[in-house]
Formats: C-alpha cells, structure tokens, sequence
C-alpha cells in the first residue's frame, strides 16, 4: 500500500502591529488617521482582521523610552509605542479566540521572575497564544529611564540575556503541567511533588521561585528574538523558536536562515525547531502601476529634514551635516542597533545610494524587504524565498492601517492559497499548534516530598 502523500508544507504569517503604518510618512497618507493609535477599538479592529484572515499572530514591537527621544525626531514622527505591549495584548485576548499574541519585553530592563509570571499570565488568560520577543534594548534613551548614563555594552546585554531567558524558562517549569489536586476530603490543595524551588544563583540573577501562577497553558510561551547580529544569533540558535529578521535579498537571507538553523542543529536542536521569518513590507494593486502609485504617494509625504533626525536618533547615525546627495559615511557601529546599521551601509555601499535615496529605502520600512506589484508578482517572490529555504514565512509589515494590511488580506492572501502556501483555517488552537512547534516538557526531575519541605520557607 502506498504512502499518503504528505501534506504541502505552507508559510507562518505574522501581522507586525506598528502605529498607523509602516511607512515613515503613514500617518500623513490623506486616507489615515494619525491619532488612531491611542485608542483601543483601532487595535482590536486589526487584530479581528488579522485572525479573520487567519494569521498565524499579531505582534507588537516595543521600546522603553520615547522612541526617538529629541525635541528634533519627536516634532516630525509620531509615537508608534503608545501602550504598554502586554496590557494591551491582555486586553485583546479578550476580543480574539485563535490568533497568537507577541509582545516585546526586554530581558535588560525587566526582571525573570516579572517576565516569566507576567508572559505566564498571558498565556493562561488567551488559552495559550502568547509569545515573548525577547530584545536586549539598543538605546541610551531606554538605559536613561533605568537608572543608567547609558546602555550596557551589546556582548554585556546579550550575556545577561542568555541567563535571564533560561531563568525565565526554569520559572515556567517550576510546576508540573497538573499540580492541582483540590482534595477537599484530605484538605491538601497542591501535590508537593510537581513543584519546584528554582534556586537559581547566577552571575547576574537570583532568583528562588517557584512561579506563583503556576505552569504556562503552551508550557512555554513562545520565545521569539529578532537580533541578526553575531551575538544575537548565538543566542537564538540556543533559545529562540522564532526569529524576525530584516533581509534585502533571498540569498542574503538564505544564508541567514540555514546559518542559523546550522547553529541550533549543532547545539542538540532539530532544525524544524526554529522558524525564521523575514520583515516584508507589501505594496500591491491589480496593476503594478497602480502599486508603484501607492508607494510614490507615501514617499511624497517624507520629510528629509526629519528623516535625518529619525536616523541619528534611531541609528546613532548622524547624516544631518552631510551633503544629501553624496553617499552617506559609515556609521559609528556603537553598542546599539549594531546589525541595522550594517545592514543600511551595506545597501548604500553595494547599490551606491546617496544619502537622500537612503532616506527614501528607509522610510519605506525600515530596513526591511519592499515588495510592489500586482498579487502574482508578489507571491511569486514571497514563494521563491520560501521554497529556497530563504524563509519560513513571513512577518507582514503593511505600509498603512488599516488599507495595507486590507491589500495584503484580499489580494496576496487568495493567491496564497491558491498556490497551497497560506492555510484555509486555523489547525488548533495554540500558537505553538499553528506554528507547528513542540509543547516542551516540564523539564525537571520530580522532587521527593522530603526535599520540598527541605527548601520550603
């Protein structure tokens, strides 16, 4: 009898939730709301949209000071950060059923045990949707508002970051999947042996636990990172489960992703453990025409003034008192944002941008893949990176909201799942179901009742 043909490998999609748009200049596109941001219902509605279409998640970025913080960025670019992630993905787990949900929380400036209870949390309120995008934070602005003249070293940040995320993990398996035995005949509430004190003593944590909520509904949140350089790929070749990336080309990418699945196979890991999704940024219409319009009409509304000063705050990169259409200078490499750096000065060296063209490929999204034509043109290059192992899907950056992800939903996707690439529905109900990852075991060695009363307070 032959084997059942199996079934058609197919993309993860990501809604990256960000603002009123991608784009530098969103919030000026006639058709937009720029104060949409501050309210609630604007969220809920994408994130309906987005699970109406069936994404695999939504995402919130997040930095922990004002994005951009001079008088100078700040007078030209709106606050895309405007709530706290976690909160607002509390809230939205209330008014969606099956998409995952992932919220940025750094690992520098938030302690494990608050991490861990709080992604915990989150899990348990959204039937296990949650995911941790685990950042190290890049700026001095961030390390301000904590106490610091300015932010740690990168390998220093990473360091900590490799600790606090195995601190974190130790507290989501601190109880076993069932402890609860609610006995009202022998009044003993816990079984004793299906929880753990961590005991953790490292060189940057101490922590004792256990978690106070108990264990994860997923086990685990996912753990997602989005750090390409050196450092950080050390650390999501042992950690991550998801990774964001920002690529300009499928062979830059290619690269990238085999690289990194190369690393985690090495440490122990399956190569399907870890799913890598490159940022894309879609401009599509029935015409290529009618999308080359779509993004000439957003580049109209950039201004470079302001541009320069989003990247000197953004990047450290200070391009104001150069000539704008020279090429740019390399940038200082610092402690922050060290991969988007290289990546914006490799582009400008290999295509021999001015610095005014490098403004236009910035604003466009910020670093990241720019596709603009008609829905076949389109998926014929999302297919071409993900057949060539150049991805495993994507994380959708739309240009507007809610116009560039309604673009994205009802011209890609179709055609998407004509091709057998994009799911019809969801297959479970978890995030780790939709993206086809293990739910991880509680990973420890049961203790004996002798030894929990040993370390009991």
């Amino acid at each position: 009898m032959a084997n059942a043909q199996a079934p058609q490998r197919q993309m993860k999609l990501g809604a990256f939730l960000f603002g009123v748009g991608h784009h530098a200049a969103a919030w000026r596109h006639p058709d937009v709301d720029p104060r949409a941001p501050f309210r609630f219902d604007y969220w809920r509605d994408l994130a309906q949209k987005a699970e109406a279409a069936k994404f695999d998640a939504v995402f919130l970025a997040d930095n922990v000071a004002l994005f951009g913080a001079s008088p100078e960025a700040i007078a030209y670019n709106p606050p895309v950060y405007t709530s706290e992630p976690l909160t607002q993905l509390a809230a939205l787990a209330t008014h969606t059923s099956r998409i995952g949900l992932i919220a940025t929380v750094s690992s520098t400036y938030l302690a494990p045990y608050h991490v861990a209870r709080k992604f915990a949390a989150l899990d348990q309120l959204s039937g296990g949707r949650a995911g941790w995008n685990l950042v190290t934070s890049g700026s001095d602005t961030e390390a301000a508002n904590f106490g610091l003249d300015h932010q740690l070293a990168h390998d220093k940040r990473y360091e900590i970051a490799a600790e606090h995320v195995a601190v974190v993990q130790a507290l989501w398996d601190s109880f076993d999947d069932d402890p609860v035995l609610a006995d009202k005949q022998s009044g003993q509430f816990y079984d004793p042996a299906k929880l753990r004190y961590i005991d953790h003593k490292g060189e940057h944590f101490q922590v004792r636990g256990p978690l106070q909520t108990g264990r994860p509904t997923q086990g685990h949140p996912v753990i997602v990172q989005a750090g390409s350089s050196e450092d950080g790929q050390k650390l999501a070749a042992a950690t991550a489960e998801l990774v964001f990336t920002a690529q300009q080309s499928l062979e830059a990418s290619r690269a990238f992703v085999q690289g990194l699945k190369d690393r985690a196979q090495a440490l122990g890991r399956s190569r399907d453990d870890l799913l890598v999704l490159p940022g894309v940024t879609i401009y599509v219409a029935p015409t290529r025409e009618e999308a080359e319009a779509k993004l000439a009409l957003l580049h109209a509304f950039v201004d470079e003034a302001g541009a320069l000063q989003s990247i000197k705050a953004f990047l450290d990169w200070d391009l104001t008192q150069v000539d704008i259409d020279g090429p740019p200078p390399p940038p200082p490499f610092t402690e922050g944002w060290q991969s988007r750096q290289k990546l914006f000065y490799d582009v400008a060296v290999a295509e021999k941008l001015t610095v005014r063209q490098l403004i236009a490929r910035m604003a466009a999204a910020r670093g990241h893949l720019v596709l603009v034509g008609t829905p076949t043109d389109v998926v014929d290059e999302l297919e071409a990176w993900f057949e060539s192992g150049a991805a495993d899907g994507f994380n959708i950056l739309a240009p507007t909201f809610p116009y560039g992800l309604d673009d994205v939903i009802e011209l890609v996707l179709p055609e998407l799942r004509r091709r057998g690439l994009f799911r019809e529905d969801y297959e479970g109900s978890t995030l780790r179901e939709h993206l086809g990852l293990k739910r991880p075991d509680a990973g420890f060695v049961r203790a004996a009742q002798t030894q929990i009363e040993e370390t009991a307070p």
